[in-house]
């Protein structure tokens, strides 16, 4: 989920045919309103899911569901939203600031957003990423953070000081009108 952005339902609804582990990787996602994206797949995702799909035995060729439940069924968006919590319970031995945490399957979601915003990929190429219309629903998922603010800020600083300084003389016609008014 986090690799692709993908939204849970897109998740759930993924099938082995839709996976290309061979070079070059991607998924094939079928989103909102029926469209098409294709995503890459990051090398670590794609050995896992090499190992995942050879354990389960899958035909890469086929309509196969990729995540099932315990009964070998479709997984569906409240069993991701169920496996999330209990690992995130697990994880929370170890980190305990995540007892606190509201986590659910768009967290993943907005987690990649905030993730390729702060690499520095531009808000469009996000847009096309999570498979967004429109550029402005992306900006609702990339908050800008306080430690990208004073990043930005130390650029626009970088810059400033670049520009020569512009000295401003007075215009006889300026002053005249500014002493009419």
């Amino acid at each position: 989920m986090f690799n692709s952005g993908a939204r849970v339902q897109e998740i759930v609804d993924l099938n082995c045919r839709d996976l290309q582990l061979q070079l070059p990787p991607q998924v094939t996602f079928l989103g909102k309103g029926r469209k098409t994206r294709v995503c890459p797949l990051w090398p670590q995702t794609t050995k896992v899911l090499k190992a995942f799909i050879s354990e389960l035995g899958l035909d890469m060729r086929s309509n196969a569901p990729v995540f099932r439940n315990q009964r070998g069924e479709r997984l569906t968006r409240f069993g991701v939203r169920y496996l999330l919590a209990k690992y995130c319970r697990t994880a929370a031995l170890i980190s305990p600031s995540l007892n606190r945490k509201r986590l659910h399957p768009h967290s993943v979601r907005h987690s990649t957003a905030v993730f390729l915003l702060k690499s520095g990929v531009d808000l469009p190429s996000i847009s096309h990423w999570l498979g967004h219309a429109s550029v402005t629903t992306t900006g609702r998922y990339a908050k800008v953070d306080l430690e990208m603010k004073r990043q930005a800020l130390a650029r626009a600083a970088t810059i400033a000081d670049s520009i020569a300084p512009v000295t401003w003389r007075p215009s006889r016609s300026v002053l005249e009108w500014l002493a009419s008014l």
